[in-house]
């Protein structure tokens, strides 16, 4: 089981889920767990799935890499292991740099970033801190910063994205595919 709840995926998989999970294990060699915990309700699992698919993999003036960066620091402030392991393993490959995840992870203040990067991640630290906090200066200075509207936008939703997940994987006890601890082996 993925979680500590008793809840199995649907036996069979329709055909559009298993479609799904086959392109998993051929682009990443694995099902999620997150997936897996999800499949006891098909309809909660295309909910999840196209949220998370529009935040994470849709066109945006944000990278992937920033998504996943924003991801892992609002995981790291969560205390999110499943996050953290799965999303901290995103950066380390994306990024090409194994240092900026273990930075990420643990504190992402030591991390040598851009001053863009470093705005968009005090945001998703503010906003997974103290979000009813958040005013115009703290929006002004991501426009500094070189992002649009748009951009915040979607920083404030992988940001918000990521705080939901977490708590769902934290109180379910989550567990992380072995997968991604594999890269260490």
């Amino acid at each position: 089981m993925p979680t500590a709840l008793n809840l199995p995926m649907v036996d069979p998989l329709p055909p559009e889920t298993q479609k799904y999970f086959d392109i998993c294990v051929e682009k990443l060699g694995m099902v999620p767990n997150v997936l897996k915990a999800n499949a006891f309700d098909i309809d909660k699992l295309n909910a999840f799935t196209a949220m998370y698919n529009d935040l994470m993999l849709a066109d945006s003036g944000l990278t992937k890499l920033e998504r996943e960066m924003i991801a892992v620091v609002v995981s790291s402030i969560n205390k999110c292991f499943y996050c953290l392991v799965a999303h901290g393993a995103a950066v380390r490959q994306l990024s090409g740099n194994p240092q900026l995840g273990e930075m990420l992870v643990m504190n992402y203040r030591v991390a040598p970033l851009e001053p863009r990067q470093r705005a968009m991640l005090d945001f998703a630290a503010k906003m997974t801190t103290a979000s009813a906090e958040i005013e115009e200066p703290d929006r002004q200075r991501l426009r500094d910063a070189g992002f649009s509207d748009r951009d915040i936008w979607d920083i404030a939703n992988v940001a918000g994205f990521f705080n939901m997940s977490n708590r769902v994987a934290s109180a379910t006890a989550m567990v992380p595919n072995e997968e991604y601890h594999a890269q260490f082996r």
